[in-house]
């Protein structure tokens, strides 16, 4: 057996739980999988501290007027509740900007991503801290972090025809400077036992493939490989 040990420091992760149906006692899909992602990251780097952003209970308010007026007033001017709104806002920018890997499990809901990972994505997109414009455009300034896209959907949905998921996620990501994406896909979910199990089982051979290509990815960094025991 081997065990994966990494040369370089600890292996920051922030993992996005954007289901609905998630609770004390059960999980969604796109949940679960993206635990097995994050565990077979675990299986490269010992030393992974993860940050969980679980959106089913802690919900991501949703980026309205006076959030905005928050924002655009100096901060010398604020109100307590002023200050508040926009530390909250800092601090899921804080986290996005910490991360080395960015897990992101994303539900279909009518077609499109969960209302609150848009108001996530409204939350961290901000100018001058994670994209600037410039002459020529917008400049995306999270920079240098790998993002898994973890999507599971009831049907099966062709990119860019009824799946707004990935279209958007890759748009969204590449503005602010995120363009180092993988997508993991289970879809056919509700229709049957036999879609379901093929497209669960569709995920886990991309989830992997993902862990096979990182850890080839860590030993051309110089990751030592420890043998613990009978080679496999």
């Amino acid at each position: 057996m081997s065990i994966i040990k990494p040369a370089t420091p600890a292996t920051k992760v922030l993992q996005l739980k954007s289901s609905i149906f998630d609770s004390t006692t059960a999980q969604g899909v796109s949940s679960q999988l993206s635990s097995e992602l994050i565990e077979g990251l675990r299986s490269i780097h010992t030393d992974v501290h993860v940050t969980t952003r679980d959106f089913s209970t802690t919900p991501v308010p949703y980026l309205d007027a006076a959030w905005l007026q928050a924002l655009f007033t100096p901060a010398a001017d604020r109100t307590q509740e002023q200050s508040e709104k926009v530390a909250y806002s800092d601090s899921l920018i804080a986290e996005l900007q910490a991360a080395d890997v960015v897990v992101i499990g994303v539900p279909m809901y009518n077609f499109a991503i969960p209302a609150m990972l848009k108001s996530w994505t409204d939350h961290v997109a901000r100018a001058g801290v994670t994209f600037k414009y410039t002459d020529k455009g917008a400049v995306g300034l999270v920079e240098g972090k790998k993002v898994y896209l973890v999507v599971s959907t009831g049907g099966r949905h062709a990119e860019g025809v009824t799946d707004f998921i990935r279209p958007y996620l890759r748009t969204f990501l590449g503005f602010i400077g995120l363009t180092d994406i993988d997508i993991i896909v289970a879809d056919g979910l509700n229709m049957g036992e036999v879609p379901r199990a093929e497209g669960l089982q569709q995920a886990r051979a991309q989830i992997s493939e993902q862990i096979r290509q990182a850890r080839a990815f860590a030993e051309r960094r110089g990751v030592t490989i420890i043998q613990t025991g009978e080679a496999a």
